[in-house]
Formats: C-alpha cells, structure tokens, sequence
C-alpha cells in the first residue's frame, strides 16, 4: 500500500453511488477501506446490469456499476440486523478512523451504530453521514436518488434543448452527477475534519445532504438568478453568459467550440476566414455577442458546415482556439491522451484475473497511488479483516 492516506483505516458502510464514491476516492488515495455489506446480497449495485463481468477463476461476477465506485475496498459480509451483527461492526468502528454511511435518517441510531454512541469509545472517529436531505428539515426522513434530487434541486430545468425547439424539454445529466459531487463533497470534508483531529486530537461528525450539495455546484447558474430574479432556463449547449460557446454540425460528426475572451474570438474569426467579424460591434466583445447571438450562430452555422469535425478541431487547436469534436465514450477512453496517462487500468484479483478499472486522476510526485486491488466479492475478506483486527473467530 502507498499514496498520501497510507496507514489510515475507513469503516464504509454505504451503499450505492455517494458514499461508495467517497470511499473510493480515500482508498484510492492509500487508506484501507472496510466495506461493510449484507451477507448473500451484498450492494444493491452488485446486481445493477448488465453489464457484467464474469470471474472465470472464481466463477463469479461483477456489474460494472459495482465495479466503477469499489475499487481497492475489502468486503466484510455482516447482517446489521442482528445483535451480533450490530456487536461486530462496532467493533471494527472502535479500530477505525473515518466512518462512512448512507442510511435513512436516525435508522443506525436503532442499531447503537450512530456517532453519539461510537464517538463515546473511539473520539477521534471522523462520522460522515449521508442522505438525501439531510439529518434536520421537513425532508429529513425522505428517501432520495440521484435522478430525483436533479429534478428538484433545477439541474434538469437548465439541461436539455430549449422549450419550443425539436427535442425541448427537461433532461438529466448522463451521469449520476449529484451522487459523484456528494461524494466529492465528503471526501473533501473528511479530510478537513482529519486535519482538525491532528490539531484538537478531536473526530467530528459530518452532515451531508444531496439535495445541498446540488444547490452548493449550480454555481453560476444559481448567482444568476439571485442577482437578476429570473430563473434561468434551458438552453441546450450554449453558455448562458460566454459565447459563442455551442455544439455545431459539420460535414461530418459535431464540434464543441468554448471561446472564452475576444482574443480567442479574433483568433476563431481568423481560422474561419471571417476576420471583419471580430472588429463588428455586435460581436467585439462578449456581452454584446451574447446579446446578438442569433446574428452570430447563423455565420458560424454556415462555417462549421465547410468542413468536418476534424478538420475543424486540428486547425483550432492550432490557433489556440478552445474546441473538440465530440466522442463517444469509446473514443474518448481510447484517446492517445488517456492512454498516456493510464487511466484506464486492469487491476489484479485475489483468484488471478484482473477486473478492467477508470482509476484515480490524482498523480503525487512523492506519494504515487498503486491501483493494486479490485473491487472484491462479496465478503471476500470477512474472516481476513475480523482477524486482522483481533475480533476472534465467533464473530
């Protein structure tokens, strides 16, 4: 074991995508991460395919959901629902230093598994709790997923083509965005509260609510309607404050163009052989392109549609000119860049295959992360872990 976090031991009794996450990104960066699951089902994301993985060697398998927020846990099966079970996992608690949990509201408080109960014999213990709405409000014991906390807290009100055009209306994100930002967000304050505990010998307990969590990254999105009063809506790829900024059709496949001052809007001018257009006072400078935007994506419409995508690309990248084509996901993880960079990885598995991983993009010149254990079967390590901790064989 390496990287940044070696030595410290994560007790991760979530399940799903949030918490998961956290605890990967802390097993990532070297902690030993305890993964807590239920015996004979595990996490529900154990089941969430296809896809699968088949172990041929063990004769198991993996969906990739499981295997995309597991990476480098151990598994210990424990039913939490008995006493004995309740008994074991405070028992692990004690020899931890980071707690990790996403049950429903005051349900661990049920089992002795809350942190007024665990902080009494082990303080220096990091709690982090989370839900979808937090532990107070009128929400507080409300169940939430992902796909529901982009409805309400307006993420899907600004995602998607405009109201009135072909294919307007509210969309998600293509990614579980508000589970992956919680469990940035507890990450990060985990290890605000572990460099408060080097200070006051302290642990603390985090409160931590996707719903939030989603208003805390709406950003410039959220500041533009509490300075103008009027809710923003959707605008399928353009910025609602820098332009131009759109996806264009070529004459073959799509460009994603993100100017962002009017130096790159001169340079952009000059790649298309429209260099009148940067000295024309509806478009020097951004705001007023942003407010005759109309006047101005008709040109580049007609541009953009001269050549393809990658010819487009190659010679805006040249002019230093912020632009992609757009990929697929197969083409963006076999980029020689990604590859460069060994992002994608094939960890070993205790039974002798390997388990293909996106890994961790934090690379440390002194304390480099070793992405040397797949994300496990269910309860591979039980009596392993159990041992290690001196809790004996009845448990």
């Amino acid at each position: 074991m390496s990287g940044p976090l070696h030595g410290l031991r994560v007790l991760d009794l979530s399940r799903i995508m949030a918490g998961p996450w956290a605890g990967q990104i802390l097993a990532d960066l070297g902690a030993e991460v305890i993964k807590i699951e239920r015996p004979d089902v595990g996490d529900d994301t154990r089941s969430w395919g296809p896809p699968f993985v088949s172990h041929s060697r063990s004769g198991t398998r993996s969906s990739g959901y499981f295997l995309s927020v597991n990476r480098g846990k151990r598994s210990v099966a424990v039913d939490l629902a008995t006493p004995e079970g309740q008994e074991t996992v405070r028992a692990i608690a004690d020899r931890c230093d980071i707690l990790i949990e996403n049950f429903k509201v005051d349900t661990l408080q049920r089992f002795g598994l809350d942190y007024d109960t665990l902080s009494t014999t082990n303080p220096r213990l990091i709690y982090c709790s989370i839900t979808g709405f937090g532990q107070t409000g009128p929400r507080r014991s409300q169940p939430a997923y992902d796909f529901m906390i982009q409805a309400m807290g307006g993420l899907m009100s600004i995602t998607g083509r405009a109201d009135g055009e072909a294919g307007g209306g509210p969309q998600k994100v293509g990614l579980p965005i508000v589970d992956i930002m919680t469990g940035m967000y507890a990450s990060v304050a985990i290890l605000a509260a572990l460099e408060a505990r080097h200070r006051t010998g302290k642990g603390d307990c985090i409160d931590l609510a996707m719903l939030d969590v989603h208003a805390a990254f709406l950003a410039n999105q959220a500041m533009n309607y509490i300075v103008t009063g009027s809710a923003p809506r959707r605008t399928g790829n353009r910025h609602p404050n820098i332009q131009p900024q759109n996806v264009y059709a070529c004459s073959e496949g799509h460009l994603a163009l993100a100017v962002g001052n009017d130096m790159q809007f001169r340079a952009l001018c000059q790649v298309l052989g429209e260099a009148d257009l940067a000295d024309d006072p509806r478009f020097s400078s951004n705001a007023g392109r942003v407010e005759n935007l109309p006047a101005l994506e008709k040109i580049l419409e007609r541009k953009f549609a001269e050549a393809s995508a990658s010819e487009w690309d190659e010679r805006l990248q040249s002019a230093g000119v912020p632009a992609g084509r757009i990929n697929s996901i197969a083409e963006s993880l076999n980029d020689p860049q990604i590859i460069h960079r060994a992002m994608v990885q094939d960890l070993p598995r205790p039974d002798g295959d390997t388990s293909p991983a996106v890994v961790s993009p934090m690379k440390f010149r002194n304390s480099p992360l070793v992405f040397d254990r797949a994300p496990p079967d269910l309860g591979a390590d039980t009596a392993a872990v159990l041992s290690e901790l001196g809790l004996g064989g009845d448990q």
